[in-house]
């Protein structure tokens, strides 16, 4: 493709992200960029959120994960609605019933300051390192599709990227998310389905040929009963699916930001019903492209890039369909990434702000002056996490995200379950040392896993992470009420 009409296509889109910006960010205060004034409806909340939980690393790595693990994905996908049934259930009344801006602040009030901090710190590492991946991803693209073309090195490519989303968001923050994510969201799902029209057009398929084609390739195979030791075994994906959601969606301030933001539990509960419930057939087309592009890359000889995350972008932009496709691909792409990259970057920011420097007890003149700081600081922060995954390639980044996820992660889930399911209190000024032992048994045990169990472990060591977590706080309990 033209770099130049990539460059019109992308200029064109954030030109519109500004306008959103601008309208939605007018007289807005810190209540307007944290909470967005309680003001938000469900079903536009619901959209957002599918396209800041899919995000680039979907949009490009679940269709290319095809090729190694067909359709088994979708194990997961329907461990994720168990998932969000818990966060709507148990998480999300918490949060409402304590008003809460961070979520993590529920951590001081059943344990104490220490845990408090933890907390918050393991999402800030969690979600700086899940935002850099994806964003890399977005910024590898733009590096190939456009920037190559006018010799622009890498690292400028990388700081344009976080300028764009630093330059919609610091107003408005939340409140603005929540309408530009919707229309990104639109855009991706637009792209998606635009290129599985094109490819099944291509290979002279009907609708119902199509889902034959799907149905009998070599990648269709859904559930893994019979390996106990295979990664993709149905009970290790679903209960992995079901904890990756509670911990990545209920227990991040990230997407919980979001959902705090409805006017009320009600609201905010439907919101969540409708995203779960939504997230299986997005998934579904998803993966179903993934496998239209394998067929496609065999009936016209296309060569199987080393990386599967390529598959999607040569097909796309290379000439190999109409340029249409090429044109939703740019659009999608960067509309799935910045969707989930500039929720990211809001709450991080409202994280560090309120759960690191307290700007609730400043004035609302001095809070602001703080929380364009800290931001600030996020988007150059971001920037450099992203040049440090330029040195490290994985064959899918969302296989990567959710490894990390589960060692950053996994303390939080103790942490949370420990709080909500006992009446313990614990020694507080020891929990941090918790926090720090338990991803590292973790990775010994992951490391052995395969010698000591007969079995590598896939993503469930989030739920040993937990685990672990748990057992410590219980070496550390002090009493037998809790501190409400």
């Amino acid at each position: 493709m033209n770099p130049l009409l990539i460059a019109g296509i992308i200029a064109a889109y954030f030109a519109l992200l500004i306008l959103i910006s601008f309208l939605t960010g007018r007289k807005a205060d810190n209540e307007t960029f944290f909470r967005g004034n309680k003001q938000s409806p469900w079903y536009i909340v619901s959209i957002g959120m599918i396209g800041a939980s899919l995000s680039g690393v979907t949009f490009i790595s679940v269709p290319g994960w095809v090729g190694s693990t067909g359709l088994s994905y979708m194990q997961m996908v329907m461990g994720y609605f168990l998932g969000y049934l818990v966060i709507a259930h148990v998480l999300l009344p918490l949060y409402y019933r304590l008003n809460l801006t961070s979520i993590y602040t529920y951590l001081d009030q059943r344990f104490g300051f220490w845990s408090y901090k933890s907390g918050s710190i393991l999402f800030l590492l969690s979600r700086t390192i899940g935002a850099s991946a994806r964003l890399y991803l977005m910024a590898n693209v733009l590096q190939i599709a456009v920037f190559e073309a006018f010799n622009v090195p890498f690292e400028v490519t990388v700081l344009l990227t976080i300028f764009l989303i630093w330059l919609y968001t610091f107003r408005g923050g939340i409140k603005t998310i929540i309408w530009t994510d919707t229309l990104q969201t639109l855009f991706m799902l637009l792209s998606v389905g635009i290129a599985v029209v094109m490819i099944t057009r291509a290979l002279d398929l009907s609708f119902v040929g199509m889902v034959d084609a799907i149905a009998s390739s070599e990648y269709s195979k859904l559930f893994e009963f019979d390996d106990w030791s295979s990664k993709q075994h149905f009970v290790k994906q679903f209960l992995s699916g079901a904890f990756i959601t509670i911990v990545m969606t209920g227990l991040d301030q990230d997407m919980m930001q979001k959902n705090l933001t409805c006017r009320n539990l009600k609201e905010a509960k439907r919101n969540m019903y409708w995203y779960g419930f939504s997230f299986v057939p997005v998934n579904l087309l998803f993966l179903s492209l993934g496998v239209l592009l394998f067929l496609f890359a065999a009936k016209m000889g296309i060569a199987l890039p080393e990386n599967a995350d390529d598959l999607f972008p040569i097909i796309a932009t290379k000439g190999h369909l109409p340029a249409t496709v090429g044109v939703f691909f740019i659009l999608g792409l960067v509309a799935a990434a910045y969707s989930s990259a500039d929720s990211a970057l809001t709450s991080l920011t409202t994280s560090f702000s309120i759960d690191i420097l307290d700007v609730q007890a400043k004035s609302e003149k001095q809070a602001k002056r703080t929380r364009l700081r800290v931001h600030i600081a996020f988007s150059l922060l971001l920037a450099l996490v992203i040049l440090l995954f330029k040195a490290y390639n994985d064959d899918s980044i969302i296989s990567t995200i959710f490894n990390i996820a589960g060692y950053t992660y996994g303390p939080l889930l103790g942490l949370y379950a420990f709080g909500l399911f006992t009446k313990f209190e614990v020694n507080d000024k020891w929990v941090p040392l918790v926090v720090i032992l338990a991803p590292i048994l973790t990775g010994i045990i992951d490391y052995n896993s395969k010698l000591w169990f007969g079995s590598a472990m896939g993503f469930e060591k989030l739920m040993l992470n937990g685990l672990i977590t748990f057992i410590g706080l219980l070496c550390l309990i002090r009493g037998n009420k809790n501190r409400n």
